[in-house]
């Protein structure tokens, strides 16, 4: 018998649905304890072993979940199967996925569950992606929405799992959602109320197979959109994504920029952000939401600072997709007020010998790390580590005015090295090799050796950091270190 799973909510019973997990991260779990909590018959498979896992799949067989861990669990295809749930980090072409497709047999992820799974009268998502500035976007988003005096929540990639708010007792007014283009792919029926690509550039190209792949599922953000489509006036491809959606009829196409802003648009006149996108008269007048030096206050802790403009972009996106869903002015100013970023994220590590620190362990990526350089007026930049398939050029000739040097950490580091020969070759550049141990140490003090009063000695790396550390939390943690011990010792 076929099952119809279209007609299947919150409030059905999913008895008789056979359903696979395809991973047991934090999104797969949350989708194996759901489904199995609505009664269907599921079945969670991961490669993996180790100590986290084995109390994953635990919790799960207690709760009547058959789990199947370990080497070769995902070789063999279930059968009987009615849908497939993957985890994000499962490329299309994980042979699994691929035997589901040939089968016929309906792939999403924990974020397409989760739509489905709202219930009545459901909370809006104000959805957001792009390759860099996502977490920031949401959190500020989140900080606006309960400026206004919402039950608001940054979820999806940012942390708390899309599936598990949805499911949440507690009644939420709107959702800031992040979503990764892995769980775009694998989204086929949201309908943001708004959604923003913030910036398009090479990442992930490995699991998408092409940047065009990469591109479209971006994309997919904007489809169903109900009320406003942000693009960023600056990156013509965002904006190229919003005229090719089939969005729902009413929908507007709102654009953010640095600069001044036209009709239909959030953008600065000097220091002010200006909304001519939500007001009655704004063919010929702008309303205030607020200036940079609110940015700045929440993105520094120091009045003294001028936010980055990667940061001044992501607080203009996230007013937008706030006043998309009728926020007040006000409410968008206390928000950026308010805001207190995560770790690692243009995070002040101290001052040395009037020497600036700066932690940006987050930029994983080069497209991240140029919007981290464009910050700082004289960098030594330290960088490297897994590179995933990217180039160099672009950040190197974007940044190489603002170079006082360059310390070099990681696997991939001979890839930014051999970009800053190309088109550098006069910036000072030092390869740290520490074999199997922490090279931070290391790295800060050639760092200071290389840096002047003034500077700024910045880890943006533009490389994944499971090279040599456990996460870009634990490489940042190590430079933050690093910078302390050097203090101590001056």
């Amino acid at each position: 018998m076929t099952i119809d799973l279209s007609s299947l909510g919150r409030e059905s019973s999913w008895e008789g649905v056979r359903a696979a997990v395809g991973g047991l991260g934090v999104s797969g779990f949350a989708a194996a304890d759901t489904l199995q909590h609505l009664g269907a018959d599921v079945i969670a498979l991961d490669d993996g072993d180790d100590a986290a896992l084995r109390e994953k799949a635990t919790l799960l067989e207690i709760l009547g979940v058959d789990v199947r861990i370990g080497p070769g669990s995902t070789d063999t295809f279930p059968e009987g199967i009615d849908v497939f749930v993957t985890s994000p980090g499962w490329a299309p072409s994980t042979p699994m996925l691929a035997d589901a497709a040939a089968r016929g047999i309906p792939v999403w992820g924990e974020v397409e569950l989760a739509w489905r799974l709202r219930g009545d009268n459901p909370a809006p998502w104000l959805a957001v992606t792009g390759t860099n500035g996502k977490t920031t976007t949401v959190q500020m988003l989140e900080s606006i929405l309960r400026a206004q005096g919402l039950n608001a929540l940054a979820v999806g990639n940012v942390g708390t799992p899309v599936l598990e708010a949805v499911m949440n007792p507690e009644s939420f007014d709107v959702l800031a959602v992040e979503l990764s283009s892995y769980q775009l792919h694998w989204s086929q029926s949201i309908s943001a109320q708004a959604s923003v690509v913030l910036n398009l550039a090479p990442d992930h190209i490995d699991w998408h197979g092409g940047i065009d792949a990469y591109t479209a599922d971006k994309g997919r953000i904007y489809h169903n959109a109900q009320v406003a489509c942000v693009y960023n006036v600056d990156d013509p491809v965002t904006e190229r994504l919003v005229e090719e959606a089939d969005v729902v009829e009413g929908c507007r196409a709102i654009g953010f920029t640095l600069g001044i802003p036209a009709t239909g648009m959030i953008g600065l006149v000097d220091d002010v952000i200006a909304d001519r996108a939500f007001i009655p008269g704004r063919i010929s007048s702008a309303a205030e939401l607020g200036s940079i030096s609110d940015i700045g206050l929440a993105a520094h802790g120091d009045s003294s600072r001028v936010p980055a403009p990667h940061v001044v972009a992501d607080a203009l996106a996230a007013a937008a997709l706030a006043r998309a869903h009728g926020v007040e002015a006000r409410a968008v100013r206390d928000g950026l007020r308010s805001f207190t970023p995560d770790a690692h994220r243009i995070a002040d590590a101290g001052e040395i010998a009037g020497v600036h620190y700066v932690d940006d362990s987050k930029a994983t990526n080069p497209h991240a790390a140029q919007a981290s350089l464009q910050g700082f007026e004289s960098v030594v930049w330290v960088a490297g580590g897994l590179a995933k398939g990217a180039t160099f050029d672009d950040v190197v000739i974007a940044a190489r005015s603002r170079l006082r040097g360059v310390v070099l950490i990681g696997a991939d580091r001979h890839l930014v090295a051999e970009a800053l020969q190309r088109h550098a070759p006069d910036v000072p550049v030092v390869e740290v090799d520490t074999g199997e141990t922490d090279p931070m140490e290391r790295v800060v003090e050639v760092a200071a050796s290389l840096a002047r009063e003034g500077d700024t000695v910045l880890l943006a790396p533009g490389c994944a950091s499971m090279d040599q550390f456990r996460n870009y939390a634990a490489r940042g943690d190590s430079f933050v270190a690093a910078v302390q011990q050097l203090r101590d010792q001056s």
